[in-house]
């Protein structure tokens, strides 16, 4: 894809990319596309709601809350304005649809399943050797 100039290009699109995609640009009503400034000032505007939400999603990523979420939240909303917003966007739906197939593959499900049921395991003898060792006292109450 040339995204370096105004020329027009050709661009190889997979089969099952066509199908639901929106071309690109801003989604903004024709009556402010068509005036420069009033357009530059829903751009701004777009990029300071959306840059909130970002931020409010990054904050949410340590904390309690559904970060990612809000995170793609405030990406939806910079991809109705732009263009690189809207390339992201479609990348990671790319890569979600992906991992998802490859999740359901019955291999990766196995051993998936497998990993999942030594690691908890695991972790129960680990809590059980502790609880032996210990009784049923938290770690900062043990004295040695």
């Amino acid at each position: 894809m040339n995204t370096g100039s105004d020329e027009p290009g050709e661009v190889v699109v997979a089969a099952d990319e066509t199908k639901d995609e929106r071309p690109l640009g801003s989604r903004a009503p024709e009556f402010i596309k068509a005036r420069r400034a009033l357009h530059m000032s829903w751009q701004v505007g777009v990029f300071v709601v959306g840059l909130a939400v970002v931020a409010a999603g990054v904050v949410m990523l340590p904390l309690p809350g559904p970060g990612w979420l809000v995170i793609f939240g405030g990406m939806a909303i910079w991809a109705t304005e732009f263009v690189w917003a809207q390339l992201v966007l479609r990348w990671t739906k790319r890569k979600v649809t992906e991992a998802t197939q490859r999740a359901l593959d019955p291999e990766v499900r196995r051993r998936n399943i497998i990993l999942t049921t030594v690691g908890l395991v695991i972790i129960a003898v680990l809590v059980g050797v502790y609880v032996w060792k210990f009784g049923l006292e938290m770690p900062w109450n043990i004295k040695e």
